[in-house]
């Protein structure tokens, strides 16, 4: 899928300006789990929730306010993304859960929530599974998609925007261990199996940038929150994620959790 850069969206997406976002570095150590393995099951709507979903049509766009945008919140927190409070408010937190659902659905990611977004919220399809085989606790990533899917209890309980290695040579100075260094590299998030290993609660301070509550699961590759997730691949080869996700998922995702990653982003 071709992902379209928004012009003058990263304002609006990001809280402020961050540095640089990419590896970071300490010990590791993994406990597997012994979660069997099964197939997941697509998204269905929770017990005691009506079968037929009417979406309120009205186009929004980002800066809209009212009970259209609330409805949108509601809908895409029960399918399992994270727009944030469901306060009426289209801001940046919301959009990149709206990013996160229109790329599920075939959609290419933009700001605007009309006709097809709607009619994919009354009938959402679940995320494409990678791995059919895997824990039935596991986190997929789908490099091609830009998005991170977490499966608990072999449901798709957090859908995710990511943004990963950018997959552009760099060769950066930063003072790292009390003198000046270069480090160089190739921005990529390599595919694979593994399991999380370490993490840190807060602002962690790598060799090449911060990453917020960082959890560790290929050497100095993470997931962590940053202030800017854009639409195309940017880190150094972490998975950057929006703030609000990286508040939560530490709570959801454990240690010696299996991690895969699969696919290419292919730049329009």
């Amino acid at each position: 899928m071709r992902a379209r850069r928004l012009p003058g969206m990263a304002a609006l997406v990001t809280a402020g300006v961050v540095g640089l976002t990419g590896f970071g570095a300490g010990p590791a150590s993994a406990a597997p789990t012994g979660a069997p393995a099964i197939t997941t099951p697509a998204i269905t709507a929770p017990a005691g929730a009506a079968t037929t979903v009417k979406a309120p049509r009205k186009t929004l766009k980002l800066g809209a306010k009212g009970e259209a945008v609330a409805w949108l919140q509601r809908r895409l927190a029960e399918l399992g993304y994270q727009p944030g409070k469901a306060d009426g408010r289209y801001g940046g937190t919301t959009l990149t859960a709206v990013w996160a659902f229109q790329k599920v659905n075939g959609i290419i990611p933009t700001s605007t929530v009309a006709s097809r977004t709607w009619t994919a919220l009354e009938s959402p399809r679940a995320p494409r599974v990678l791995v059919p085989n895997g824990k039935a606790t596991r986190a997929e990533v789908d490099l091609t998609k830009q998005i991170m899917v977490l499966y608990l209890a072999g449901r798709p309980k957090l859908i995710t925007h990511i943004s990963s290695g950018s997959g552009i040579a760099y060769c950066e100075t930063a003072v790292w261990q009390g003198k000046k260094q270069r480090f160089c590299g190739s921005a990529r998030t390599p595919t694979g199996d593994y399991k999380t290993t370490w993490r840190k609660s807060g602002w962690h301070t790598s060799y090449l940038g911060r990453l917020y509550n960082p959890i560790f699961f290929n050497g100095g590759i993470a997931f962590h929150g940053a202030l800017s997730v854009p639409l195309s691949p940017a880190s150094h080869g972490c998975v950057r994620m929006p703030m609000n996700v990286a508040e939560v998922l530490p709570g959801m995702l454990g240690t010696g959790v299996p991690v895969h990653v699969r696919g290419a982003f292919r730049r329009g």
